[in-house]
């Protein structure tokens, strides 16, 4: 994952001005020493460093989070994910009579993303580990820690990379006995377990609607302070909220942009957040995205309403944004520091220009900010 490439070498061999169809996912690639990847959150929310770029110049400049009201202006929309992550990642047994628990090995149950039923039944989409052993058929029984049982779900269907179909027998309150067994999905990139503090830390203190298995990263930094400050600038705040599910992290066994299709996640934009943005669109104020999350969810909406007002509404998307895409409402970005050949990177590079992200990554390793979830962030207006 963290295979070193040489950027100067990658500029030279895709210059600026080539034909999108010639961009490879290795074209993506950075040197990333393992120490600045963040294991932890800083002592405190809201301290995290802030790189700025300069999308027209390349200019960068290194900052702190608390400052971002200083680089706003009064009228900015600013737009928010305020999706909830649920504690995701479960251990279960394996038995193929239901009620009946067979000493077998506990599994690892991912928990990605929740089915939408006409019959009401509660199906979830998850990755097990180790895949091979959980077959169609089989029951994988949820333990509380007393050993009495909490949930119990049956194996549906089987898909590739230890991807299960599950189906959960109906209980009082299921994200109730998820918060009691469930863990929080930190990525696989922090080389530690879940501890009682992620359960605040790896949730946006603007969180609202349960639904992600992984938390939208530029929101972590905000603090009821930081809120408190742009509003009085004049900001005004919008939320959507787009459910992140693990497609967008997960990597891509592909060699060309051309042959990528990302995992569906689910999406809402309100009434309200619509108006915003189609007043702030009439008034020509700029509109400013935490995360990439908020783009996608922000760029797909614009595709969909071709040219009309935005409607509130949910859905689905699968939006793939790359080098050549052009935005029609994100003027600024906030984002965190993302993995190398990732389809994250490939969104802010074609929001900035590849050349000038990598640059300014290579900046970020120079000077030792730290990287992804738990790590520093980047404005770019």
């Amino acid at each position: 994952m963290f295979r070193s490439m040489c950027i100067s070498a990658v500029l030279q061999r895709f210059p600026k001005g080539a034909p999108m169809s010639s961009l490879r996912v290795e074209d993506f690639d950075f040197h990333l020493p393992i120490e600045l990847i963040a294991q932890q959150p800083p002592a405190e929310r809201g301290q995290s460093r802030m790189l700025t770029v300069d999308r027209a110049t390349g200019a960068l400049r290194d900052s702190a989070f608390a400052e971002l009201p200083s680089f706003l202006h009064p009228g900015d929309l600013l737009v928010l994910n305020d999706t909830r992550v649920i504690p995701a990642r479960l251990y279960a047994k394996r038995t193929v009579v239901r009620d009946r628990q067979e000493p077998t090995a506990l599994v690892e149950v991912f928990l990605t993303e929740q089915v939408a039923s006409e019959t009401s039944e509660n199906l979830w989409r998850a990755l097990v580990k180790p895949g091979k052993k959980v077959g169609i058929g089989e029951f994988l029984l949820f333990s509380f820690s007393s050993g009495e049982r909490a949930l119990e779900a049956e194996v549906l269907e089987r898909g590739d990379f230890g991807e299960r179909l599950l189906r959960f027998a109906p209980v009082d309150d299921f994200f109730a006995t998820l918060d009691r067994i469930g863990h929080m999905p930190l990525p696989p990139y922090i080389h530690r377990d879940d501890a009682a503090a992620d359960r605040e830390r790896y949730q946006t203190v603007f969180n609202r609607e349960r639904g992600s298995v992984a938390a939208p990263t530029a929101g972590l930094h905000f603090t009821p302070q930081v809120l408190e400050a742009l509003a009085a600038k004049g900001v005004e705040t919008a939320r959507v909220t787009l459910h992140v599910g693990l497609g967008t992290f997960a990597p891509l066994r592909v060699e060309t942009l051309d042959e990528v299709h990302l995992h569906r996640e689910r999406y809402t934009l309100s009434a309200e957040t619509a108006e915003a943005i189609n007043n702030a669109v009439r008034d020509g104020r700029r509109i400013v995205a935490v995360g990439t999350t908020v783009v996608r969810t922000l760029e797909h909406c614009a595709s969909q309403a071709k040219g009309n007002l935005l409607q509130g509404h949910s859905g689905e998307t699968e939006i793939f944004i790359f080098p050549g895409f052009e935005f029609r409402l994100v003027g600024a970005l906030l984002t965190n520091f993302h993995l190398p050949k990732s389809s994250l990177l490939m969104l802010v590079s074609a929001f900035a220009g590849r050349e000038k992200v990598l640059a300014a990554y290579r900046h970020a390793v120079e000077e030792k900010y730290r990287f992804f979830s738990y790590g520093d962030c980047m404005f770019l207006g």
